[in-house]
């Protein structure tokens, strides 16, 4: 249900932002977006998403057989650390901080006056994005097989024969997490460069989903490099997106017509390129 609704929410938002965004000269959007290319992009994203949870529910837990064989040493140096680890709190800490940034974040964008006049397009652009995230994120649980950490010590949350416990690549808290969060970052950037503390928003924009993977390897629920990789393509995604729907001119290049005399008194006309920063 959230998945169908989603996706309906995202073509709302891009049919209703299509009549700005082909006026972004005028209003001032940095970005440029159409129903008819974005929302097939949204609908295969989405289709990949769903063959991913897909093939996450075709997985098999693992046997008392297995369990019992595992054995931190075949860890990887880098991840052995934390295998056995296992912390409910940790764990509540980390939902506590992900799931209210999917939502923080974006509203948050919606106090810049500059992004208020085109949230819409924005928002339409937050589902496209998250779901970029979500769509790797699926693939990569449905088709790898790597026990969480958890396992290889005696506690465990019920799920230690489940299907869930072998879904530990990647960390999806931090990596929609950091999608979130260098998504905004990204945006408020694009509508408003330059503008007073945005070193600080870039700053909490890698702080927190960094947080949310401290937290997910103290629970027990996620390698190290799990997480880097989370982070990776989370960070990636949110600035990714919305930088190939950027508009070049705002931020970028432009073509500028140019005309006038030459020192001979012959007319001339052409185009300049320049850079708008």
């Amino acid at each position: 249900m959230k998945f169908f609704a989603s996706l309906a929410l995202a073509g709302t938002l891009l049919t209703a932002a299509a009549p700005t965004a082909s006026a972004q000269s005028r209003a001032g959007s940095p970005y440029h977006t159409r129903f008819a290319v974005d929302g097939p992009v949204i609908l295969g994203l989405g289709a990949v998403s769903a063959f991913g949870l897909y093939r996450v529910q075709q997985k098999s837990g693992l046997s008392d057989a297995q369990l019992a064989a595992l054995n931190k040493n075949d860890v990887p140096k880098i991840d052995r650390f934390s295998a056995g680890w296992y912390s409910e709190s940790a764990q509540t800490a980390s939902d506590l901080i992900c799931y209210p940034t999917l939502a923080i974040a974006p509203a948050l964008l919606a106090l810049n006056d500059d992004v208020r006049s085109h949230y819409g397009q924005v928002l339409g652009l937050y589902v496209e994005t998250m779901l970029a995230t979500d769509a790797l994120f699926t693939t990569s649980v449905g088709n790898i097989y790597r026990y969480r950490p958890y396992l290889y010590g005696p506690e465990g949350d019920g799920g230690r024969s489940g299907k869930i416990a072998t879904n530990s690549f990647f960390a999806g808290h931090t990596g929609h997490t950091a999608t979130a969060t260098f998504f905004a970052a990204k945006v408020m950037h694009d509508f408003n460069p330059g503008y007073a503390g945005e070193p600080f928003v870039w700053g909490a924009a890698a702080v927190v989903p960094a947080a949310v993977a401290y937290f997910r390897i103290e629970a027990g629920k996620h390698f190290l490099t799990d997480n880097l990789v989370g982070y990776a393509v989370g960070a990636t995604m949110g600035v990714v997106v919305p930088q190939l729907h950027k508009v070049a001119g705002r931020n970028g290049v432009s073509l500028m017509p140019l005309q006038g005399m030459n020192a001979n008194g012959y007319a001339y006309s052409g185009m300049l390129l320049s850079k708008r920063l």
